[in-house]
């Protein structure tokens, strides 16, 4: 049984037959791997290059730093002698006393820049012609508004002249003013509320208003007028003064109807305030929209 079971020396190694038989490559490959063979050596070159010229890249940067700390070294060392220098010499300066130095004494706001005043510059002419235009026609719209006494002549020539004992009544009205007028021979004296008309009305332009159809007509020193007016403010009353004045003369004199009422001396004014409504909060005006 020993003797069939051990194997004999020659049966395990393969015959040369059984081999596997090695490929060999062909015409056709050979000939590619020699024309591969270059191309890969030319690859490990340039993979080679950018790590030899980083390499002295490197070495350059360090070559310029060291340079440059070397530089800066003798310079540091300079301004640190030349700071020691100033604080060796200080102590030398101070008095023997411990005495502080005085601060100095700042005043405030010198820090500001000063206001700079222009000076009036030279109108020029034309700016000074439509300065000249301007005024005049502010001018004109006055005299339109309350008459000018040297540009027109009285309308009446030769004023009337009234007996000792005659009186002329008359109603004037604006907005909510009410003036009863009474004419009469005299000097020329006006009087409303039982004061003079220029303690009633202060203002000049309130005083030219009232005294207007007397100017215009040629009456204010040939008769006195006596007022008695109510209602309203100070503006309303000056103009219920001159309806009242106007309505009057027409009274003393019918020729000065025409001419008053052209310009326009004789016409009721109905314009008043108007009420507010409800909801509003002036007659027109509204409150704010609010979307939310």
């Amino acid at each position: 049984m020993m003797d069939n079971e051990e194997q004999r020396p020659g049966e395990d190694e393969p015959t040369p037959e059984e081999a596997p038989i090695e490929e060999q490559p062909t015409p056709e490959e050979q000939q590619h791997d020699e024309q591969a063979a270059p191309e890969e050596e030319q690859l490990q070159e340039d993979e080679e290059t950018p790590a030899e010229e980083a390499l002295t890249e490197d070495a350059a940067t360090e070559d310029d730093t060291a340079a440059e700390e070397s530089s800066e070294a003798p310079a540091e060392e300079e301004g640190a002698a030349a700071e020691e220098a100033p604080a060796a010499d200080a102590p030398a300066e101070t008095p023997a006393g411990d005495a502080k130095p005085k601060k100095e004494e700042v005043v405030p706001g010198a820090e500001l820049d000063p206001i700079a005043i222009e000076p009036e510059r030279e109108l020029d002419a034309e700016e000074r012609a439509r300065r000249e235009a301007e005024a005049e026609e502010r001018d004109r719209r006055e005299r339109e508004l309350i008459g000018d006494e040297e540009a027109e002549r009285p309308l009446a020539a030769k004023p009337a002249k009234l007996s000792g004992d005659a009186r002329f009544l008359a109603t004037g009205k604006r907005k909510s003013s009410v003036a009863r007028v009474i004419l009469m021979s005299g000097n020329g004296s006006i009087e409303v509320n039982k004061r003079t008309l220029e303690e009633y009305f202060p203002r000049a332009y309130l005083q030219s208003v009232a005294k207007q159809p007397l100017v215009q007509t040629g009456y204010e020193g040939n008769v006195d007028v006596r007022i008695r007016v109510h209602g309203g403010g100070i503006s309303g009353q000056a103009s219920a003064v001159r309806h009242g004045i106007a309505k009057a003369l027409t009274e003393v004199d019918p020729e000065l109807r025409k001419e008053l009422k052209r310009r326009g001396m004789l016409s009721r004014d109905a314009r008043v305030k108007e009420r507010r409504k409800a909801g509003l909060k002036k007659a027109r005006k509204k409150p704010q929209f609010s979307k939310r």
